[in-house]
């Protein structure tokens, strides 16, 4: 049988991972996680890791694998992912990878633009600049320098406005000038299986999960963190709100809501990132998981 990769993917809350556990125990095999926050062994309780009767029911590889002080990134977890599928289909040409991260997702089955190292000093300055200056004046900065990639990415996402610019100044070309080259093949079939349901239903799982976590101990998880707040890792849907009730900015009540309002829209992003992937196989959260087996297995 030739090597193949079963990708679940959808928001947050849907179900990704009890399915991800059926399937990785019918097919025998295990799981890679593609959550770019559950990386991180000190965001246990805030980004839904599996708890540890899950995690003991299949094989699971990169979760809390890191901690938030360490600089890792997508081009890392790229190689790390390839080099550990490797690995795997050594013992099963059947594996899984879950994760509501779509970038990630996109790393691993089709690779990623190569980006030039710029001076770490750009970056630098360039945040300094939208701390002291504001992100218009950063906005109009790409403008001048690639209009294409202006027209093209979430440019209120400070984030993403910097990574452009540090690439059109420490390299001397557009960002958009190295997007879309061809890239390395894969040495696996890959199957994509996308959880979706209501928006209603969707909606209140994610008001339950966000209850759940607070029962659980987010709000002292965060408290731990308050000293790290600054690092990237932590800039994260459901940390920025609480550290905002620390700081005396939102009662307790108004961050749970923040929460909750921020957590909806970041599934309304994910819906709308894999929406556009045509080679997804939907199945409604409550499918049979006998069906998606099914199906999953007229494609070998």
């Amino acid at each position: 049988m030739t090597n193949t990769l079963i990708t679940i993917v959808g928001a947050t809350a849907i179900g990704k991972t009890a399915l991800s556990i059926k399937l990785a125990q019918h097919f025998g095999c295990e799981i890679i996680s593609c959550d770019s926050r559950q990386f991180y062994k000190e965001m246990a309780i805030g980004t839904a890791v599996p708890n540890d009767n899950e995690l003991a029911m299949a094989p699971h590889h990169f979760i809390q694998n890191r901690s938030i002080s360490e600089d890792y990134n997508v081009g890392q977890f790229e190689k790390d992912a390839l080099l550990k599928l490797d690995e795997l289909f050594k013992k099963s040409p059947i594996q899984i990878m879950v994760g509501g991260s779509g970038l990630y997702v996109d790393a691993v089955l089709k690779g990623l633009d190569y980006f030039p190292d710029v001076d770490p000093e750009i970056r630098k300055n360039l945040s300094l600049k939208l701390e002291s200056e504001g992100i218009n004046v950063l906005q109009e900065q790409l403008k001048d320098l690639d209009i294409e990639t202006y027209n093209s990415i979430a440019i209120d996402n400070p984030h993403r406005l910097i990574r452009a610019l540090e690439i059109c100044l420490g390299s001397e070309q557009t960002y958009s000038s190295y997007k879309n080259k061809p890239k390395a093949p894969r040495n696996f079939n890959s199957i994509k299986i996308g959880l979706k349901a209501d928006r209603e239903i969707m909606y209140a799982r994610i008001n339950k999960r966000v209850d759940i976590m607070m029962n659980n101990g987010l709000l002292e998880e965060v408290e731990t963190l308050l000293p790290h707040k600054h690092l990237n890792a932590l800039q994260t849907v459901g940390y920025r709100e609480l550290f905002d009730y620390f700081s005396g900015k939102f009662t307790i009540d108004f961050a749970i809501d923040e929460i909750k309002k921020n957590t909806r829209r970041f599934a309304k992003r994910q819906g709308t990132w894999f929406r556009k992937d045509e080679t997804i196989i939907w199945f409604d959260f409550q499918e049979d998981v006998e069906r998606v087996i099914k199906t999953i297995s007229a494609k070998f």
